[in-house]
């Protein structure tokens, strides 16, 4: 199964009004590592992608989202 997953992460980072740095002191990571998602160069484990959907109060599915290749 091939594709590729989506996020909104700076969409609801940036409606927040918190900075990248902000964000991975939150959720205990690097603020490379939020610039590398957010660029969708990077893929957060599950308890990273929950911290993040626990920041921003919405289900994981609302930041991520898997498309298949057709």
């Amino acid at each position: 199964m091939k594709g590729s997953v989506k996020n909104t992460l700076k969409t609801y980072r940036v409606m927040a009004e918190m900075t990248q740095e902000t964000l991975a002191l939150r959720v205990g990571v690097s603020r490379q590592t939020i610039n590398a998602i957010e660029q969708g160069k990077y893929l957060p484990s599950l308890e990273l992608a929950l911290k993040l959907g626990k920041v921003f109060k919405v289900p994981i599915e609302t930041l991520f989202t898997f498309e298949e290749a057709s």
